[in-house]
């Protein structure tokens, strides 16, 4: 057999063993995102037997709908928001829990374990904490002597409850990613630091910091796209108001489909997050490759 023969045979064989995987890959993924992005040209209301194709209609009201750019600057200042602190608490926690002491395990499992726990479960108590008369976030305000906040019922304070609710629960995740990324750094480097007369903030900054940073850029892009993708706490805590100022351009694909039955702006929209979500990826993919990770 020649060795073209051979190869062929050989893919041949690939796949017949991965058919029985991808044919649910097909029919249960590829091909309802390929009928999502024609219904997006289209003008279908969900409901309807018949609709016509509109072209880019959709998109063109998309960019000038004000409620799209609300949407969209709410899901960046959103992820901004949520991003950066978790990361920076993440690793502030794993720099105290990575080492064994006694009570360590403990403390990581307290700490992870909002991750752990639904999302609509987590949610539903932080609108107990949030509430506005009786809450816990304003009993403890005004028993130091400030007056109590509405947090839910303000577009200012609303989006930052939110916020506070997403980074409680990710911080236990993105410690552990941390405490890994710390635990694979010899220990010979510090050693060295330290005889040559180096500061902890010295070697945090020259040593830590450039080792984990594969680390931190895998963080910042996971963390990115599920905050883009958040919805529950949405849902459960502000319904995307007051006056749209927590509608993210999920709760906006949300609203439009199962609420106002406009599957073509609805399908739209859903391209656009996933455009969103793709170069996330895509750019932990390859940027991703420049570093060796630890």
């Amino acid at each position: 057999m020649s060795a073209f023969s051979q190869q062929m045979n050989n893919r041949f064989k690939v796949l017949l063993f991965t058919a029985p995987l991808l044919v649910p890959l097909v029919m249960f993924w590829l091909m309802p995102f390929g009928y999502s992005i024609y219904i997006s040209f289209t003008d279908w209301d969900y409901i309807s037997p018949d609709y016509d194709f509109i072209g880019f209609e959709n998109y063109q009201y998309m960019i000038e709908d004000f409620e799209f750019t609300q949407a969209l600057l709410n899901t960046f200042w959103f992820s901004l928001g949520v991003v950066i602190p978790t990361v920076m608490l993440g690793l502030v926690f794993a720099l105290l829990l990575h080492k064994n002491f006694a009570g360590s395990q403990f403390y990581r499992a307290v700490i992870f374990s909002p991750w752990i726990t639904p999302t609509v479960a987590v949610s539903i108590i932080w609108s107990w904490v949030f509430e506005s008369k009786a809450g816990l976030a304003n009993q403890l305000l005004m028993s130091a002597g400030f007056e109590s906040i509405a947090w839910l019922e303000h577009g200012d304070t609303a989006m930052i409850a939110v916020i506070i609710v997403t980074i409680w629960q990710a911080i236990g995740w993105t410690m552990l990613f941390y405490i890994s990324a710390l635990n694979k750094i010899p220990s010979s480097l510090y050693e060295a630091s330290l005889i040559d007369g180096c500061s902890p903030w010295t070697y945090f900054i020259k040593i830590t910091l450039p080792l984990v940073s594969p680390t931190t850029f895998f963080l910042v892009v996971v963390n990115s796209i599920t905050a883009v993708q958040a919805f529950d706490q949405f849902q459960i805590l502000t319904q995307g108001g007051p006056g749209g100022e927590t509608r993210t351009l999920l709760y906006l694909f949300y609203q439009q489909a199962f609420e106002r039955y406009e599957m073509g702006p609805a399908a739209a929209t859903s391209l656009v997050i996933f455009i969103i979500t793709g170069l996330l990826a895509l750019a932990n993919t390859y940027i991703g490759k420049r570093w060796v990770y630890y």
